[in-house]
């Protein structure tokens, strides 16, 4: 009898069981959601107003950084309203026709999340305005004098726009939302809750300081703590018995070059370079790209909102500025302070 191939240890498809495990670390209902208390009372409110009317609920923006929820909770407004769910992005639809397509095929209740909503191409934008609206959409047939705008009624769904750049929605989409919320990043008590969850769901035993260990260095979301697990649980299973202690968290932390505030080798590399190679800043953006080998986006947009929030580099008109709270966290000495702002603008 022929033996089944097995599977390669470096499978690119995993297994139907492990695929079962990463979808179960998703909340599936309102209930079962960790952190984020404000926004989740509120739109349990308006869910169970929706459900007593029978209607369908209002449109739905989430804002606020990656990491934090917004998909999840989408999942969660379609499991509460028992709808179906319909899953795009704002980059993907780059013509009014995918948008039309896409909206004339919607079920009635159907619950349609567009993640990076700011990023929806103009022409697919505008017709969304007439559709949140009025759930109506109007296709154009023909070109030139003879084009006829033919409407098309759509049955009423829900919409919930995702965005982590809510400064650049137009006004007009922004006001066209029932209920808007903007999330928050976790406290250290949420993550710990997620951690140990997490660690039920992959049949980890976490204890509680191997679980505040990680949720420290998750820079207050979710999507990094269930990363850390992972790399941990990784660590424990080469490098230990595969149980998770203290100790072997911070090693396998430490090992991943996170340190205990969250801080990865880009952050530590940016902040050093302020504090070293420019005596503290004030420092360009493009020049504190290069020396740091990285792209000015990926310096802005990655590294910097963290270190500003944890108050260890400033945004001047100037440049960027180290404070003296940096300078300690890397274990310098502050420059005097005539001489903190002599580096090159």
């Amino acid at each position: 009898m022929t033996k089944p191939p097995s599977r390669s240890p470096v499978d690119p498809h995993p297994e139907p069981e492990e695929k079962a495990v990463e979808s179960a670390l998703r909340p599936v209902r309102l209930a079962d959601f960790t952190g984020q208390p404000r926004v989740a009372d509120q739109l349990g409110l308006v869910l169970a107003a929706a459900r007593g009317r029978g209607a369908t609920p209002d449109h739905v923006l989430l804002s606020g950084p990656p990491g934090l929820g917004k998909t999840t909770l989408a999942m969660i407004i379609a499991a509460e309203m028992d709808a179906p769910l319909r899953i795009s992005s704002g980059p993907a639809i780059q013509h009014a026709g995918d948008l039309a397509a896409i909206l004339s095929s919607l079920s009635p209740g159907e619950v349609f999340f567009l993640d990076e909503i700011h990023r929806l191409a103009r022409p697919a934008e505008e017709m969304l305005y007439l559709a949140m609206e009025d759930f109506r959409v109007d296709v154009v047939v023909g070109k030139g004098p003879g084009a006829t705008a033919i409407p098309l009624d759509l049955p009423p769904f829900c919409l919930v726009g995702a965005t982590t750049r809510a400064g650049l929605l137009p006004s007009p989409l922004r006001d066209r939302f029932g209920f808007t919320a903007q999330l928050d990043y976790y406290d250290a008590a949420d993550l710990v809750r997620i951690v140990r969850r997490s660690a039920d769901v992959f049949g980890l035993a976490a204890p509680a300081d191997a679980a505040v260990e990680i949720a420290s260095r998750s820079r207050g979301t979710p999507r990094i703590a269930n990363r850390l697990l992972r790399r941990v649980r990784d660590y424990a299973q080469i490098h230990g018995d595969g149980r998770i202690t203290a100790g072997l968290t911070a090693a396998a932390l430490d090992l991943f070059e996170v340190d205990r505030l969250g801080l990865d080798r880009l952050d530590r590399a940016v902040l050093r370079a302020v504090c070293e190679s420019f005596g503290g800043g004030p420092v360009g953006l493009s020049t504190l790209a290069i020396a740091v080998g990285e792209e000015a986006e990926t310096v802005a947009e990655v590294a910097e909102p963290f270190l500003v929030r944890l108050g260890f580099l400033m945004r001047t008109p100037r440049g960027r500025v180290a404070t003296a709270a940096g300078f300690a966290h890397l274990g310098l000495r502050l420059p005097p302070p005539a001489d903190l702002f002599t580096a090159l603008p």
